[in-house]
């Protein structure tokens, strides 16, 4: 049985550097691309370290939420990939701020270290929500 599925676009976040999505809808589930932070205005990634790169990120995943009528609130799963693990903590902090919200327990999460992302940045994320 066929599933239909419609992507999603916001202005408020970075177009897409490739063949994919902003997001995906399809049924009651939202599924992200992974977010890098780009500056939506200007294309360009963001000046600072891992704290301003994640707030970024979170800005942008917040934005394709508002786009798609959801919020951190709806988040069920994310994947948090890191250029290098000792910026979890720094990572972690900036991420409690826009994910522990009193309407809804926190996400499930995995976060990996991975060799390289997109664009060398610091940090992507992606999420899903319902």
């Amino acid at each position: 049985m066929a599933t239909s599925k419609a992507a999603i676009f916001t202005s408020e976040a970075p177009a897409a550097i490739g063949p994919y999505s902003q997001a995906i809808h399809t049924g009651r589930m939202l599924f992200t691309s992974g977010q890098v932070a780009l500056d939506p205005a200007s294309g360009q990634m963001v000046d600072g370290g891992i704290e301003a790169q994640t707030h970024r990120v979170c800005r942008n995943l917040q934005a394709v939420l508002a786009a798609s009528g959801y919020t951190f609130a709806n988040v069920v799963k994310t994947t948090v990939y890191l250029k290098n693990m000792s910026d979890f903590a720094a990572m972690n902090a900036v991420y409690a701020e826009y994910f522990a919200t009193k309407d809804a327990p926190a996400p499930a999460r995995s976060t990996v270290e991975v060799a390289r992302l997109p664009k060398d940045a610091l940090v992507e994320i992606d999420i899903i929500a319902c």
